[in-house]
């Protein structure tokens, strides 16, 4: 039996370093013990041809960030059957888990991307530093850091999770410990002010992170300075920053009174679709994006299933502000009016007019009312191809924050399903367009 033991959960340069070695030298995969720290034993000597398709290798790496204790041992067989000369057919049971294991990961590391919420604080010598938190299903911190320093290359910050911390000064890249529970942002702040020179000064350089070729994404950097409690927005497309600017100061209706802020839409000009909500929800209102409390987490599963990427979409609200109604600490969701809706429709429009997309998906009644100027039963007209007057296709759909109230596992499991199909249909729609 060969022990190996790697550096760290996200050891990928280690364990891709030992699973060359094992199969070049031949050891079957039940005679390899897989480890996390401790003393391993030494590989073996071994060289010759090594062949494994780049379409497998970025596999692995995507999948090798699972939380699934099993995983090193599973990816291993894979290249060990491979190397023998096997070619696993596409429906092998262990390719298969290793594709959920991915889109599992991949999944996690874009809720990481869109939900971390950062707060701004002031170093020495007047310096910002953005301290984030963020709980991953997966071991996703490495390769994520990597991506967002490549994204935003002039910021200072710091990613804290239960899994350990990544820091970038503008410099480097480094590790540390990290915090395995927090409540708030009070309490992520006292534990960074009692814990920041020994991370920084104990911090580790480099990691084991994915192949490059894995994170996907070119450098963005940020837009506008934030404030506050945030997260770090995508760069914005130059024809929508001015009404991004111009709808702080709107007073068209009573909303932006009680509202934290704004919450504009996101996205690429030229987009093929765009997913109309109905407005901010609390934690939308905090971070001033859209889409990025339970409702949008839930709405990202589902576009991930039915193969749509986020980034490639524009996604707003109908209603810019959030409407709610004060339950002692809590702030309770109030649906928009007709008036509310119409007062906000000069800004639906003019990120219609912007954008141009091909396809407007409604999803509620509020968001179907505010597109098609009517009331709209959601069941009669649902996945329906409509046409406004401009020549303007629509499809109408449910909001995902109407799959979080189903009381009833099989009900709500029924609800998905069929969210998904929908999302399917704008897929296919967005594709022959």
């Amino acid at each position: 039996m060969h022990k190996i033991a790697l550096n760290s959960e996200s050891d990928w340069s280690g364990w891709r370093q030992a699973a060359r070695q094992l199969a070049l030298a031949g050891i079957e995969p039940a005679e390899v013990r897989w480890t996390v720290g401790g003393k391993g034993d030494a590989l073996p000597d071994a060289s010759g041809g090594f062949h494994l398709s780049r379409s497998l290798v970025e596999l692995m790496a995507v999948a090798f960030q699972v939380r699934q204790p099993d995983r090193f041992g599973l990816l291993y067989s894979l290249v060990w059957r491979v190397q023998a000369g096997e070619t696993p057919p596409p429906d092998d049971p262990d390719l298969a888990l290793a594709r959920r294991w991915a889109l599992s990961v991949r999944a996690d590391a874009h809720r990481m991307r869109t939900n971390t919420r950062f707060l701004r604080i002031q170093e020495a010598a007047g310096a910002c530093r953005y301290l984030g938190w963020f709980a991953p299903r997966h071991f996703v911190l490495p390769a994520n850091a990597q991506l967002v320093a490549r994204r935003f290359p002039d910021l200072t910050w710091s990613i804290i999770t239960p899994d350990g911390s990544a820091h970038w000064d503008r410099a480097s890249l480094r590790f540390g410990a990290g915090l395995r529970h927090t409540a708030d942002d009070e309490t992520l702040l006292a534990w960074w002010e009692a814990h920041q020179a020994a991370i920084l000064d104990d911090a580790t350089e480099g990691t084991s992170i994915p192949a490059a070729e894995a994170v996907d994404e070119s450098p963005r950097p940020p837009d506008l300075a934030p404030v506050g409690p945030v997260v770090v927005p995508s760069e914005l497309d130059p024809s929508l920053a001015q009404p991004a600017r111009d709808i702080w100061a709107c007073r068209r209706c009573h909303l932006y009174e009680p509202a934290t802020q704004p919450v504009f839409g996101e996205g690429p000009d030229g987009a093929a679709v765009m997913f109309v909500g109905e407005q901010p929800g609390d934690q939308e209102d905090v971070i001033g994006r859209p889409f990025v409390g339970p409702a949008g987490q839930l709405m990202d599963r589902a576009m991930e299933e039915a193969g749509i990427d986020r980034r490639l979409v524009y996604i707003t609200n109908a209603v810019k502000h959030f409407k709610f109604t004060r339950r002692g600490k809590r702030r309770i969701h109030q649906t928009p009016e007709t008036p509310e809706i119409k007062a906000c429709s000069f800004w639906l429009d003019i990120e219609r007019a912007q954008v141009r997309p091909r396809l407007l998906v409604a999803m509620g009644g509020s968001a179907a009312r505010a597109v098609l100027g009517r009331p709209v039963s959601i069941t009669r007209e649902r996945g329906r191809a409509l046409t406004l007057e401009d020549g303007q296709a629509v499809f109408v759909t449910v909001h995902p924050s109407y799959l979080l109230r189903i009381p009833d596992a099989a009900g709500k499991a029924a609800a998905y399903r069929e969210f998904v199909t929908d999302l399917i249909a704008i897929r296919a729609m967005m594709s022959a367009g």
